[in-house]
């Protein structure tokens, strides 16, 4: 009926995103072409929350996280790990999938735990044209 909700139209879901970008170098030792040689790239890391609570009082009310917390623990991860980098140095094999899912078990580690337990997934952009988004469903809602 219109103007009534139920409870179950009522839960609202959000997801925020931030992205960071970096310079950084790799080889793939395994591929059969060009990216077995040393090369390097513009890469971009957007980092997305999901979540259905929104603070409810304080400072960060009305918000479901805050972007300068998400951008503390995600600056500590672009500079202290992967900004001018060889990323062989850091992973075997570099790729855009192990990079992503490398960056998505380091953030659960370091994040504050309410963010971690809202990290949905890491996409690392290789080009301006190619992408990996890697979602690990144990720490998705």
């Amino acid at each position: 009926m219109r103007g009534e909700r139920s409870e179950q139209s009522e839960r609202s879901e959000w997801e925020l995103s931030k992205s960071f970008m970096f310079e950084a170098s790799h080889q793939l030792p395994f591929h059969d072409g060009k990216c077995a040689r040393l090369h390097g790239h513009s890469w971009k890391m957007t980092v997305t929350f999901r979540g259905s609570q929104l603070e409810t009082d304080g400072p960060k009310r009305g918000m479901l996280a805050d972007y300068y917390d998400i951008g503390t623990a995600c600056r500590r991860l672009v500079d202290g790990h992967l900004d001018h980098t060889h990323l062989n140095d850091l992973l075997p094999n570099p790729t855009s999938e192990n990079i992503s899912r490398w960056c998505h078990e380091w953030l659960v580690d370091n994040l504050l735990p309410k963010l971690a337990d809202m990290l949905h997934s890491v996409e690392i952009g290789e080009t301006c044209t190619t992408g990996c988004v890697y979602i690990n469903e144990r720490t998705t809602r």
